[in-house]
C-alpha cells in the first residue's frame, strides 16, 4: 500500500503534491512524458531526490526521436533527475517499488503521470467512435448537429493524413472555435490540425510538430547541454514535396515558419527549401509570398 500518492493532472493534484513535499522526501514519478517531466522539474529543488520511471525505452517517446530524447535526458540528469526506463512495476510494498527486472526503488511519495484517455461514453451508440469521437473539418460528429472538440475529439492530422486525437491546447481552441461558429449557424472549417508541442526543462527549449517520416534533414547536435541555452538539434522530415514534421531542441528560433509550412501544405519546390533548412526566413519565399506575408507592403 502507498500512503502518499497523487496524480498530476489538475490544480487540485498540484496542491495535494505541494502539501506532501519536504526536503527529506524521495519522489517516484511514473511517466516520462510531458506531464511527468514537468512535475520533476517543478519539485526537484524541494525534495531529496526525484526518480522517473517509464515503460518506454526513452523519455518523451511520443514526441522525440532517439537522439533527441538522449540529449534531453542528459540535460535532466545533470540537474539531478534519475531515470528507470523500459521498466515496469511488479508491486508496491512498504515504501518500495519492486520492478519486473529485479530492481527495487525506495520512495516516500508516488506521482502517477501516465496521461488520460477520452471519456466517450456520452456518445456511445450515437456517433462514430474510435479512440475518440470522430469529427470532420467542421468539428461535427457523424450525427448531424452534434459537435465535439478538444481531447475527446479525433480529427484529421494534415501532416500524416490520418485521423488522430491531438490532445493539445491550440488544437482544442481551434476545434472549439470552429464548432461554435457552425453551431451558431456560420460556416467554418478547421482542416489544418497537426500534433505540436512547445516546452522547456530547466532552460532547455523543445519544439516539435507534425509526423516523423520520409527523408530527413539533420544538423549535428552542438553546444553545451549543461545549461541548454546553446544546444542546437534540428531534424526536418519531408516527403512528396511537403514538409511533414520537425524536432528542434535548444535553438528553436523560427520554429513557426516550419509549423506554417506543415499546416499550409506548402509545396517545397515553391520555396528555397535548402535555405529554409539552414536558415529559415522570408528570403526563402517568392516575392509574391513575401508580399502576402507582409500584408501587401512589399514593393
Amino acid at each position: 500500500m502507498v500512503k502518499q500518492k497523487t496524480t498530476f493532472m489538475s490544480m487540485d493534484d498540484a496542491r495535494r503534491l505541494e502539501a506532501m513535499l519536504a526536503p527529506d522526501k524521495k519522489v517516484l514519478i511514473v511517466g516520462a512524458g510531458l506531464i511527468g517531466l514537468k512535475c520533476a522539474e517543478g519539485i526537484m529543488a524541494r525534495v531529496t531526490n526525484v526518480t522517473v520511471l517509464d515503460l518506454a525505452p526513452r523519455i518523451l517517446s511520443s514526441i522525440l526521436d532517439e537522439d533527441g530524447a538522449r540529449l534531453v535526458q542528459g540535460h535532466l540528469e545533470k540537474k539531478g533527475v534519475r531515470f528507470h526506463l523500459a521498466a515496469s512495476i511488479e508491486r508496491f510494498e512498504d515504501g518500495r517499488a519492486y520492478l519486473t527486472g529485479g530492481d527495487v526503488l525506495d520512495f516516500d511519495i508516488l506521482v502517477l503521470a501516465v496521461g488520460v484517455r477520452p471519456n466517450t461514453g456520452l456518445l456511445q451508440g450515437t456517433a462514430d467512435i474510435d479512440r475518440g469521437v470522430m469529427i470532420n473539418e467542421k468539428s461535427e460528429t457523424s450525427t448531424p448537429g452534434i459537435y465535439a472538440a478538444g481531447d475527446c475529439a479525433q480529427g484529421l492530422d494534415v501532416s500524416s493524413g490520418e485521423k488522430k486525437i491531438v490532445a493539445l491546447l491550440p488544437g482544442a481552441y481551434m476545434q472549439g472555435e470552429c464548432a461554435g461558429i457552425n453551431m451558431a449557424g456560420g460556416a467554418a472549417r478547421f482542416d489544418k490540425g497537426i500534433p505540436m508541442n512547445a516546452i522547456g526543462f530547466f532552460g532547455l527549449h523543445v519544439v516539435t510538430a507534425g509526423t516523423y517520416s520520409g527523408e530527413v534533414y539533420a544538423t549535428e547536435a552542438g553546444g553545451e547541454v549543461a545549461d541548454g541555452t546553446d544546444l542546437t538539434y534540428k531534424r526536418l522530415f519531408y516527403d512528396d514535396n511537403r514538409l511533414l514534421g520537425f524536432i528542434m531542441i535548444g535553438d528553436v528560433e523560427k520554429a513557426g515558419i516550419y509549423t506554417a509550412l506543415i499546416r499550409e501544405r506548402t509545396p517545397l519546390d515553391s520555396i528555397d527549401f535548402a535555405l529554409v533548412c539552414q536558415k529559415p526566413g522570408l528570403m526563402a519565399f517568392t516575392k509574391e509570398d513575401r508580399r502576402v506575408k507582409l500584408g501587401g507592403r512589399l514593393t
